[in-house]
């Protein structure tokens, strides 16, 4: 791998993330204030809560977006924080989306039809679309359309310039050693979590994994590890969007982590069991962009059944005022009755 391929591999990795974020942009603006009226209205259940959180974040590609609207809705009184619970948890499904998109481009056929199904072969038709509505239509919600089919074709084009870029490391000792190291559960997850919190995005971490998994180097026990440390990584964005909100607003951050958290730690323990009982084969085989999409889902449904019923428990955990609130609130109070005591007027 010469300077060339790292100037390629950078320049598809920053397509790849202009893309994501042009798209999701686009997407957000495009259904305009009806995210916020679905959002508002069909969580009031657990399941509905659950489907909406799926659905609005398989349609916007971003669990992180899911989640910062959510905080803003509990900030400003829309949403309640038992709802923004339910919301987050179906977050976590809906955004594996974008890894089963990302692995179309590993279909391999001779097939004219199923070669139709490659994003080489469609994505360009996409962007002759996208282009036409941009540039030639008045409409606001036209050139949103359009910008959602421009970022979605930039966001394929940088994949697969990375995974030319990386192609050639197969043969690289180093780059086989390195994925040998994150055979160990505990640094896949720390390099998983690394990842995605400088990028902000598991969608964009997955993807990266996946352009990665074209050199044949990467195998099913370095990938899932990695994949559940993504989960934490992404946490991150709603954090941030949770400085200077108010506490309900910091409580739904928080559940997020603790969600993704258990789920990485749960995942994490039931690999290294199976692992370490039954030693399957697949675990040493190289991981597909197929294998690395159905791992992802698998492990956040998986993440989701574990916690949703503890939904309520999570509530109340995150509400649970903490020692110094007590003892500040203590403090209040024991202010207030010694100057209610306090004669006035001189009686």
């Amino acid at each position: 791998m010469d300077i060339f391929n790292v100037l390629t591999l950078i320049g598809g990795l920053c397509l790849f993330l202009f893309g994501m974020n042009v798209m999701g942009q686009a997407l957000e603006r495009r259904a305009g204030g009806q995210l916020q009226a679905v959002l508002g209205k069909l969580t009031t259940g657990r399941a509905a809560g659950v489907l909406t959180g799926m659905g609005v974040t398989a349609l916007i590609q971003s669990s992180s977006a899911t989640t910062v609207m959510v905080v803003g809705f509990v900030n400003s009184g829309i949403m309640s924080l038992k709802q923004a619970i339910n919301v987050i948890i179906g977050a976590n499904i809906g955004t594996t989306v974008t890894a089963w998109l990302l692995s179309l481009a590993g279909i391999d056929s001779s097939n004219m039809f199923i070669r139709l199904l490659k994003p080489s072969s469609f994505t360009p038709v996409l962007a002759l679309i996208g282009i036409f509505f941009f540039m030639f239509c008045a409409s606001e919600k036209k050139k949103d359309t359009g910008m959602v089919l421009l970022g979605f074709a930039t966001l394929m084009f940088g994949m697969e310039e990375m995974s030319g870029a990386v192609s050639g490391l197969c043969d690289v000792p180093a780059f086989q050693n390195l994925f040998i190291m994150f055979k160990n559960p505990i640094l896949g997850v720390i390099a998983g979590t690394v990842l995605t919190a400088i990028i902000q995005s598991s969608s964009a971490s997955v993807g990266i994994l996946q352009a990665l998994a074209v050199t044949g180097q990467v195998s099913y026990s370095a990938a899932i590890p990695i994949i559940m440390g993504q989960n934490i990584g992404t946490c991150v964005t709603a954090i941030l969007s949770s400085v200077g909100a108010n506490r309900n607003a910091k409580r739904v951050a928080m559940v997020h982590l603790i969600f993704n958290i258990i789920g990485t730690v749960f995942g994490l323990m039931l690999f290294c069991l199976i692992k370490s009982v039954f030693s399957p084969a697949l675990f040493e085989e190289s991981a597909s962009l197929f294998g690395i999409a159905t791992a992802h889902s698998a492990f956040n449904i998986l993440g989701t059944m574990l916690v949703l019923p503890m939904s309520g428990l999570l509530e109340k955990f995150v509400s649970y005022p903490s020692p110094k609130h007590l003892i500040i609130s203590k403090l209040y109070y024991a202010k207030r009755l010694i100057v209610s005591q306090v004669p006035r007027n001189g009686k």
